[in-house]
Formats: structure tokens, C-alpha cells, sequence
């Protein structure tokens, strides 16, 4: 069944056309991917969808049984309203049913003598029972705590007025009420934003199983692969559409592009051809071939003319490089403690090498942003170690883009870091940024959430920095911008650590993944889907099984089995001493040769002293797998 449908939409905003000709009809249960560059006009298409905003010409079609629920990507709430209150309020029918039926309850309780109007109260009651229970009444409160909690709010949150949570807070809280809500189709629009890893995997699952329509724009590429079954692009004005994942968009694309550019070049091939024969007609001068020349030209006025297929690729010219390189040693930190007034996180300890790029991941509040602070600041711990290494030059790019001056202009922001450059370098480079003409001027407080992003990132490849220290680099760009990023971050020669929930990204970037927990920390040496993988073996490995009645044949195996088991126990035994015992000796000749390297005969002596320093880094290295290795015993 179509639920919604659009025929030849146009939009324009004076004389700037937005959308053109867009048609596409959608069935029930579709989920539906929208993507398209940042401007093309997904949000647009939303606002019409919902009657928030008129179209130029076409023609658009809601069936008239269905509802439809729209989320912004902003939120803003003054409400005194609790956060469990206002969430409630989706189930004020099922509430007042609720009171009823309390009420008749006690109109039993007092008519429990007078059988003729005890009869006529639990008819009434029993007819609401069933109305209740037919609406799954009784389940609406561990719903909404299933929803919150999915969301990642806490016990803790639910009685807090919501005006006194953040933007990003109150975005999760429109997606509540929105699914609580279940209309039968749903728009949302960049819905991941604001949501951490885990928050986005429930989301995903409560999608995936959701029996009514959605449409979504998203630049989350992995959770498009995930929740979509169908997308839709818009580029240059028009819609086109794919059965499938997003993944599977980019296969068809690619095909669609070169089917079309195959048909543009035979069609005019085939134009060329008959061009030239009727100029030959012409040139006989016979009656006969003029009228064949004529009737050519007819015909060939009368095709359909293939355009040209042209897609908007542009992308910011993106290349970090170092000024300088680090040397292999990069950061060491050690027992790092941060408190506000409770903890935020202790125990936190791990090192980061020269050209290792680095995921670091965490739940929201967790503390990710604070450890970058505190990496940045070492006065802003509460107790700990941190060692910088030889040549270590941070570049930061905050969440929030606060490293920008909000009364400056694009001219001046680049200017006031990068004195030497002249107006018309500033100018070439911000072009190269995507900022054209008079865009240079522009106010960085009047910037887009993307536009910001991108003259961050102008900055930070312009400090030529060693150590990158990126705090969700992918939010606000939409997937083009996101592949230039990655593109440039991949063939970049110096060391990064990248506060992210973008899993594609962790996925293309990442070679080791830290998580952070209010604990400490858990390494991974892997991507995004490593690190998964190895989540969930733990998970399958820590999973109780139930006692269960076992024959004499199968007793006889399991002793057998028992017998192996405490050989290989041996073994383990064995194997986990000798490891000791080779980081003993690690650890041993690596502060000999830290004493060898402060003594003046051997500091003096330019070859012993190289030939330690590439010994000591051998044995560090050694050091660190054995630790490695050492921790899957314990």
C-alpha cells in the first residue's frame, strides 16, 4: 500500500531552485534512507512532507488513514515538566483509561451490597479492562523507562525538569516522545546526532523492528547499512532511488553514472551521424535528398535528448602533514584520575606511538572530551602521569568548534593564526574549503554546524601539527565532506586519537580502538568491527550455562575432557611464568641501558649511543606486545 507519495515537486527560494521534478512513492513498512550533500534540500523535502512548507508545483499524497511524526534535528524545551512526565503525556488516553478503571475498582469496593448496581459498575469495568489490556495498558510505564534508558538517560535524569538539559539532551528526548509516540510513518532527520555508540546500536534494533514507515536523513553511513532498506538521493535538484542498504547505493550509482554516461555519449554519436548525413543531403542539391534531409531533421528534432550526467563531487581539498615529526615515544599516561564533584574517571593508562591512529570510545558523560582537555592541560587532572614525547605538537578539534572566534570573519579567523599569509593565500584557501566569493566575509557566528567543521579542519591543517586530537571530526559534514576527511586523515604521516561515534569512520581510520569507562580504559588493536567482535566473544565467554543431567558416557567424556583441560592448565601455567619471567628481563636490561645512556662515555659516543636508543626501542616494543600478551592471562 503507498502511504506517501510525491509527482513533479518543485521548490525555489526566490531564484534559487532547491527541488525539481521530484517524484517517488513510498509503501508501508519501507525504511527509507535520505542523503545528499549538505544544502541539497533533504530538510526541505521533510518541511513539505509535513505541510510546514508549500511547494512551487506538483503533486503530494498522504493516505488518509496514516499519521506522521517528524523530528528536527533541534530541540529546544522550557518546560518545568520532568523528563518522565513529559514522556508520559504521549499515553494520556491510556492515563485517564487507567484512572477509570481505579475509579469503578473502588465503586466496586463500595457496592459490594447492592448487587443490582455492583452489576451494571463491573459491566462497565470489564469492558474497560478489555479496552486497557487491548491497548497493552499495563506495559506504557516500563515502556517509556525502556526507551529512556535505551537512550542513554539514567534513573537519575528521569525526575529533572527538561529545560535543564542540553541541546543534545533535549534532541534524545524529542526522539523519545517521538517513538513512544508511533505514528505510522516517521521522518527524522539526522537522528544519531547527539547519541554515543551504544545509544545508536539500541536505536538501530528499536528501527529495525519498528512495524510502521520511516524516512530518515542520515550521514551516518553504518547506520544507513543497518536500519535502511531503500534510499534516496538528492543531487543537483532531482531524486534518484535504490532498493537496498546504503552500501548497496554506492554500488548502483556508480553503475547508474556510467549507464548514463554511455547513453549521452551513443545518443550523441548517433546525432553526429545523422548531422552529417543530412549536410551531405544538403550539399547534392537533388530535390529528393533535400526532402530526405528534411524528414531527417525532423526526427532528429524530436529525440529525447539524454543529458550529460554531472555529479556534485566537489569536496574540501583536504592534506594535514607535520611540520615537524614526533619521535616514536608520543604520549604516556599513566594512572590519570580526573574528579568534578563525583569522579568522572580513574585508572586511565595507555600509550600512543608515532603514526598510530587511535578510536577512543565511551558512553556519553563518560568523560572522553575531559581526557582531551586534560591531555591539552596537564594541571586540569586530579592526579596522575602524563609524558609527552620528543617533538609532540597537538592540534585540537573541539566538538563544538570553541578554538573559533564567533566575531571574527573567515579572512580574519585564518589571519589571526597565520600571520604570514596574505589575503589572497586566506582567500585561495578557503576556497579550497568550499567558501566562495563573498562567503570569505561571512561571520563565523552566522556559519552552519557544517560550514564551522570545515574552517576548523582549514585550521588545524594549517598548523601542521603532529598529534591531531579530533573530538567528533565527523559531525556536521555530510558523507562527501566526510570521505575528503577521511581520504586526508588516512594518508596523514603524524599520530591521531579521535574521539568519535561514527563507526564507519572508526572503521576506515582507526588501527586501535580505546575505551574509555569510568574504570580505566580497554584496548583493542583493531578497527571498529574488530573491537565488536571482540565484545562479543567476551560476552559469549562470560554467558553462565544451566546445569544439566549427564549419562555415564557422557561423564566418562567429561572427565576426559577435564584431564585435557588441566593439561593445557599446566601449559598455561608454564607458558604465563616464562612470560614473566622475559618481561623481568625486559624491564631489567631496559633500565641498564637507561643507566648506559646517562653515563658521559657513552652520551659522548655518538655510535654506542645510537646503537642503545634503537636497542631500548626494540626492547620497548617487545615490552609492550609481552604486556599484551600477559593481560589475556590475567
Amino acid at each position: 500500500m503507498v502511504v506517501l507519495s510525491c509527482t513533479d515537486i518543485d521548490k525555489s527560494f526566490g531564484t534559487t531552485v532547491i527541488l525539481e521534478k521530484i517524484s517517488f512513492s513510498i509503501n508501508a513498512g519501507e525504511k527509507i534512507g535520505l542523503i545528499g550533500k549538505n544544502g541539497a534540500g533533504k530538510s526541505t523535502l521533510f518541511k513539505i512532507l509535513t505541510g510546514e512548507l508549500e511547494y512551487d508545483a506538483g503533486h503530494l499524497y498522504h493516505h488518509k488513514d496514516v499519521s506522521l511524526g517528524y523530528l528536527k534535528q533541534t530541540a529546544a524545551y522550557t518546560e518545568e515538566t520532568t523528563l518522565y512526565e513529559f514522556c508520559l503525556e504521549v499515553f494520556r488516553d491510556v492515563i485517564e483509561l487507567e484512572e477509570q478503571l481505579r475509579h469503578y475498582e473502588k465503586e466496586i469496593s463500595r457496592l459490594a451490597d447492592q448487587p443490582e448496581a455492583l452489576e451494571k459498575v463491573m459491566a462497565t469495568y470489564s469492558a474497560l479492562t478489555d479496552e486497557f489490556n487491548d491497548i497493552n495498558g499495563y506495559a506504557y510505564k516500563s515502556e517509556v523507562r525502556g526507551v529512556l534508558f535505551g537512550l542513554g538517560f539514567s534513573e537519575s535524569d528521569f525526575e529533572r525538569p527538561i529545560r535543564q538539559f542540553s541541546g543534545g539532551q533535549q534532541s534524545r528526548i524529542s526522539i523519545a516522545k517521538l517513538l513512544l509516540t508511533k505514528p505510522n510513518i516517521l521522518l527524522l532527520d539526522e537522528p544519531t546526532n547527539h547519541l554515543d555508540i551504544e545509544a545508536v546500536k539500541w536505536l538501530e534494533g528499536y528501527l529495525k523492528s519498528y512495524v510502521g514507515t520511516i524516512v530518515l536523513i542520515s550521514h551516518d553511513r553504518y547506520f544507513l547499512d543497518q536500519v535502511v532498506n531503500k534510499v534516496f538521493e538528492i543531487e543537483n535538484h532531482q531524486l534518484i532511488s535504490n532498493p537496498g542498504n546504503y552500501t548497496d547505493f554506492v554500488k548502483f550509482k556508480k553503475v547508474y553514472i556510467e549507464s548514463l554516461q554511455k547513453q549521452f555519449e551513443n545518443q550523441q554519436r548517433y546525432i553526429k551521424e545523422q548531422e552529417t548525413l543530412i549536410n551531405k543531403f544538403k550539399e547534392r542539391g537533388t530535390e529528393k535528398l533535400a526532402k530526405r534531409a528534411r524528414s531527417r531533421e525532423k526526427r532528429l528534432d524530436m529525440i529525447e535528448k539524454v543529458d550529460q550526467p554531472v555529479q556534485d563531487n566537489t569536496r574540501a581539498k583536504l592534506k594535514f602533514s607535520p611540520r615537524l615529526n614526533s619521535g616514536t615515544d608520543v604520549l604516556f599516561v599513566e594512572s590519570l584520575r580526573k574528579d568534578f564533584d563525583t569522579t568522572v574517571f580513574k585508572d586511565v593508562s595507555f600509550n600512543i606511538y608515532k603514526g598510530e591512529k587511535i578510536g577512543l570510545i565511551g558512553r556519553n558523560g563518560v568523560g572522553k572530551t575531559t581526557l582531551f582537555k586534560t591531555i591539552l592541560d596537564e594541571s586540569y587532572k586530579t592526579e596522575g602521569q602524563l609524558t609527552y614525547g620528543h617533538n609532540v605538537h597537538i592540534g585540537y578539534f573541539s566538538q563544538d568548534q570553541m578554538e573559533l572566534n564567533e566575531d571574527n570573519n573567515l579572512v580574519e579567523e585564518i589571519s589571526d593564526t597565520n600571520p604570514k599569509l596574505t589575503e589572497t593565500e586566506i582567500r585561495t584557501l578557503l576556497g579550497s574549503f568550499l567558501f566562495k566569493g563573498d562567503d570569505v566575509f561571512k561571520i563565523v557566528s552566522n556559519l552552519s554546524g557544517g560550514e564551522k567543521s570545515r574552517l576548523a579542519l582549514l585550521k588545524l591543517m594549517l598548523s601542521k601539527a603532529n598529534l591531531l586530537l579530533l573530538d567528533e571530526p565527523t559531525n556536521h559534514l555530510d558523507i562527501i565532506s566526510k570521505e575528503a576527511l577521511e581520504d586526508a586523515l588516512e594518508s596523514y604521516d603524524g599520530t591521531i586519537l579521535s574521539i568519535s561515534h561514527d563507526r564507519y569512520y572508526l572503521n576506515k581510520i582507526s588501527s586501535k580502538i580505546i575505551e574509555l569507562t569510568p574504570e580505566g580504559v580497554n584496548e583493542y588493536l583493531g578497527n571498529y568491527d574488530y573491537y565488536t567482535s571482540k565484545k562479543e566473544l567476551q560476552s559469549s565467554l562470560d554467558t553462565p550455562f544451566e546445569e544439566v543431567t549427564v549419562t555415564k558416557t557422557q561423564l566418562k567424556e567429561q572427565r576426559k575432557k577435564e584431564k585435557e583441560e588441566a593439561k593445557l592448565k599446566r601449559q598455561k601455567k608454564l607458558a604465563f611464568e616464562a612470560l614473566e619471567a622475559r618481561i623481568q628481563e625486559l624491564e631489567t636490561r631496559i633500565e641498564e641501558i637507561e643507566a648506559l645512556m646517562c653515563d658521559e662515555s657513552v652520551y659522548s659516543n655518538p655510535e654506542r649511543s645510537k646503537e642503545l636508543h634503537l636497542e631500548i626501542n626494540t626492547l620497548k616494543i617487545e615490552l609492550e606486545e609481552k604486556y599484551e600478551e600477559w593481560e589475556t592471562f590475567v
